[in-house]
């Protein structure tokens, strides 16, 4: 049963993130793989805030939102081949700026989706 929670949500979080990388950019610049992973750091870090103090959350849930939608959802896989790409073909500042910004916003989104959940305990 619980593949079935993480399926339904990773069916959710991939069609978001695919719906993200619809958006028209021109630039060679992955910004919506990093705005991806920026939203789905702040999403996580709000799911875990709010789970944290409640004895009442159903396990299945977290499993749907936190594996499921925010697996599906988040493209560290992408991220990591579009970084290897651009270090490949010797844009080493495009690269070191999309490794740095990515690691450091998503860490930052963790902590602004956990002070986002204290809003709601």
């Amino acid at each position: 049963m619980n593949f079935l929670f993480v399926a339904l949500g990773g069916a959710i979080g991939a069609m978001g993130r695919y719906a993200i990388s619809l958006i028209p950019v021109k630039t060679t610049f992955p910004i919506l793989t990093l705005i991806t992973n920026i939203i789905g750091a702040i999403l996580i870090g709000i799911i875990v805030g709010v789970v944290a103090d409640m004895d009442n959350v159903s396990p299945n849930l977290v499993l749907f939102l936190k594996t499921g939608v925010c697996g599906g959802f988040t493209t560290f896989s992408t991220f990591s081949l579009e970084a290897f790409d651009l270090f490949d073909n010797k844009a080493y500042f495009a690269g070191g700026l999309y490794v740095a910004l990515s690691v450091i916003c998503c860490v930052l989104g963790i902590w602004c989706g956990k002070k986002i959940a204290m809003i709601f305990r």
